[in-house]
C-alpha cells in the first residue's frame, strides 16, 4: 500500500479587513482537498463564533502553557494578553490525510510558517487598495469600536511593510479579479 503524500501549505496573510478571509472561503469552495487550519487564540468568541470551528479558544494561561510545551508552529501576542497561533497538531493532522493546509493568518504568522516550511508552502499577501478603503471596510463590519479600528489601522500600516516576504501579492481592489488571481496562483502551486 502506498503512503499518502503529505499535503502542502497555503498561507494567506493581510492586514485585518483586506479581504483574505473572503478569498480563503472562495478557494475552499473551488478546490478539492483544501482544509482550513483552525487557529488558536486567547480572546473571547465574537457573536456566532464557535470553539473548534472558527478558532480554538484558549485562556491566556492555557495558551502560555502550550507555548512552553512547544505545541505551536507559530504564535504571537498580537495585542497585550491577546495571543494567536497555529497548533502543530492541527497542521500535521491535515497534512497526514494528504489534504492541503489553508492558513488565514496575520502577517508575522504567515512569514514564520513560510520560513519553517519553505517550498512546501505558498505565501500570499492580500493587500487593500489603500488605508482609507481599509478603514471603510472595518467601519462597515460594525463589529469594531472606534479605538479598535485605530489600533487595527496602525497595525495595518506596520503589516504592509512585510509584503516583500511573501511569494505573491494580490491587491484586492476588485473582489472578482482578486478571486481569479488567487485561484490561478494556488492551482499553479499545487501542480508543481
Amino acid at each position: 500500500m502506498s503512503e499518502v503524500k503529505k499535503g502542502r501549505l497555503l498561507i494567506f496573510s493581510a492586514p485585518s479587513g483586506a479581504g483574505k478571509t473572503t478569498l480563503v472561503k472562495f478557494l475552499m469552495d473551488a478546490i478539492p482537498n483544501l482544509e482550513f487550519s483552525i487557529s488558536a487564540c486567547s480572546r473571547s468568541p465574537r457573536k456566532a463564533e464557535t470553539d473548534g470551528i472558527d478558532y480554538h479558544f484558549l485562556s491566556a494561561e492555557e495558551f502560555l502553557a502550550r507555548i512552553k510545551n512547544n505545541e505551536f508552529v507559530e504564535w504571537e501576542e498580537v495585542y497585550k494578553d491577546m495571543y494567536y497561533g497555529t497548533l502543530r497538531s492541527e497542521v500535521e493532522r491535515i497534512r497526514n490525510k494528504g489534504n492541503h493546509v489553508v492558513f488565514d493568518l496575520d502577517v508575522k504568522g504567515g512569514v514564520n510558517i513560510k520560513e519553517q516550511f519553505g517550498d512546501e508552502a505558498l505565501a500570499v499577501f492580500v493587500k487593500p487598495p489603500s488605508i482609507e478603503i481599509l478603514k471603510q471596510r472595518l467601519l462597515g463590519r460594525n463589529t469594531e469600536t472606534e479605538e479598535s479600528i485605530k489600533k487595527r489601522l496602525a497595525r495595518a500600516e506596520f503589516e504592509l511593510g512585510f509584503e516583500s516576504k511573501f511569494d505573491v501579492c494580490i491587491i484586492n481592489d476588485d473582489l472578482e479579479k482578486a478571486k481569479m488571481k488567487a485561484l490561478e496562483t494556488v492551482q499553479n502551486f499545487l501542480k508543481t
